[in-house]
């Protein structure tokens, strides 16, 4: 017998780096995500096997039920050592998970390619606070850290408003008629988020109330807006208040700056997807440009 569980994906729209600051963050769960299976063996030892939307092998290990009830000493960052880590980490919260055991065998599976940005990590500490039966938000600060909007798309079949002051989720309706015109673009390089954090730790400057207060504004007329020009005003004005911040180009003048329409960094700037504002079907552009990973906001957006 075995038991499965899963997350949501997760795409970052408004509210990027200053939500670690108590801003209101804007997120929409994606229709791709990650499940985890869980079977009971005899061993006292983990047998782990992660796929990849290939339904390819990419991690496999087997562990001791000891490696992850002591603390590692590790200073090595590999998959194993941040996997154990994390169920360590559960196991503080709830110890149970692992005393009342004889052993398990347990496989994660991916809906989208790794190198997407979509929450490989995020869905993974999801699912095992699922499975230990812990608060996610607590596990993920204890293991990974992060603002936690994407533990809110994890657990939420809707859009969702995210604040970091005690993990407030709002779900919320976003279903615009003008949808048929959002896009989202891969960028063929997964960003690190944690460096993209500590640069802008960096960079914020002593007017953060401020810059809370207008991030919020900006991110309500986007949720809000009821027309397409509306919305791409929206977005473009976060594009321009956001650069001003971060002390960077905005990815339309870096990269495209011949595009006729409104392109949005998503969560970490640089990488990733971006979402695009378009009267027309971008995909020419796109693949001309060399960036032929393009989905509708449909095909991405549950």
């Amino acid at each position: 017998m075995s038991t499965t569980f899963y997350s949501n994906g997760k795409l970052f729209i408004a509210g990027e780096y200053l939500v670690l600051d108590g801003a209101e963050a804007f997120a929409l769960p994606t229709k791709f995500g990650q499940d985890l299976v869980i079977e009971d063996l005899e061993n006292n030892k983990i047998e782990w096997k992660s796929y990849d939307s290939n339904k390819h092998l990419w991690f496999e290990e087997i562990f001791s039920f000891d490696e992850v009830k002591k603390d590692s000493d590790s200073k090595v960052d590999t998959v194993k050592s941040t996997l154990i880590n994390i169920l360590h980490e559960a196991y503080k919260l709830n110890p149970k998970f692992i005393d009342n055991s004889n052993g398990y065998k347990v496989s994660t599976h991916l809906s989208f390619p790794r190198n997407w940005g979509l929450g490989t990590s995020s869905t993974l500490i999801n699912n095992i606070a699922q499975w230990a039966e812990v608060n996610a938000f607590t596990l993920l600060n204890n293991s990974f850290g992060g603002s936690g909007y994407d533990i809110a798309c994890a657990q939420n079949n809707t859009p969702v408003l995210y604040q970091i002051k005690d993990n407030v989720v709002k779900q919320v309706e976003f279903n615009p008629d003008f949808k048929d015109h959002i896009y989202f673009v891969y960028l063929n390089k997964k960003q690190n988020s944690k460096s993209a954090i500590y640069a802008y730790n960096n960079n914020k400057n002593h007017h953060l109330a401020q810059s809370v207060a207008e991030n919020n504004k900006i991110t309500h007329a986007i949720l809000n807006a009821k027309t397409l020009k509306e919305f791409a005003s929206a977005v473009q004005k976060h594009e321009i208040h956001l650069s001003n911040i971060l002390e960077m180009q905005t990815i339309k003048e870096a990269v495209f700056p011949d595009f006729n329409g409104v392109i949005k960094s998503l969560g970490a700037w640089g990488g990733d997807f971006v979402m695009v504002v378009s009267k027309e079907n971008p995909t020419e552009y796109f693949v001309k440009k060399g960036y032929e990973t393009i989905l509708s906001y449909q095909e991405m957006i549950l």
